[in-house]
């Protein structure tokens, strides 16, 4: 099946020869839930049609073809029927119209502030980080989130304060000294 999607027959037609309506599922990637697209779907009878995803696509939607299902017996073809499935993302998770992630960010960028580049669903932009920023800080980028009820969401960033694979010496001994002038006990 092409897109993700695999088709069946359900359920029983109804009234004067009406066809049954066929179920199917389509899976999509996040980014197509967001902006919408057309993708292509193909039923077991070799059938294949183009599923149009709208703009703000949710988890579990269910898209109808009128006329597109089994056809009837002297009445008309049932609907197919398809349900989309939204795969996970490895940087964005949704939350209604927002989305939010974690933003790994530099010591030097926590401590001093600075712009910094994010990654959006359009592609990465630059955003401020504030000077003193800490781990679980939550930043908002307006407008950059999904879409719900034709409204735009955010992107929600939480940062990450992220050290060196490896401290180099002049690090180490910064802290050092600094701990030695300046004791204090985070959360105590």
């Amino acid at each position: 099946a092409f897109g993700g999607g695999g088709a069946r027959n359900a359920g029983r037609g109804f009234g004067g020869g009406r066809g049954q309506d066929v179920r199917a599922t389509l899976d999509i990637s996040l980014e197509d839930a967001i902006a919408g697209t057309t993708r292509r779907i193909q039923f077991s009878d070799g059938r294949m049609l183009d599923v149009a995803i709208p703009k703000g696509a949710s988890e579990g939607q269910t898209i109808r073809l009128k006329g597109q299902g089994a056809p009837g017996r002297g009445g008309q073809s049932g609907d197919a029927l398809i349900e989309l499935r939204i795969q996970p993302h490895p940087v964005f998770k949704r939350d209604g119209a927002d989305l939010t992630m974690d933003l790994e960010v530099s010591v030097p960028d926590a401590v001093l502030g600075g712009k910094i580049q994010v990654p959006t669903p359009e592609g990465a932009v630059m955003m401020t980080i504030p000077k003193g920023s800490n781990s679980g800080k939550v930043l908002r980028l307006k407008g950059r989130g999904a879409y719900a009820n034709g409204k735009r969401g955010d992107l929600m960033a939480k940062l990450v304060v992220t050290l060196p694979e490896t401290p180099d010496d002049e690090l180490v001994r910064f802290a050092t000294e600094w701990r030695e002038r300046r004791p204090y006990k985070p959360g105590r």
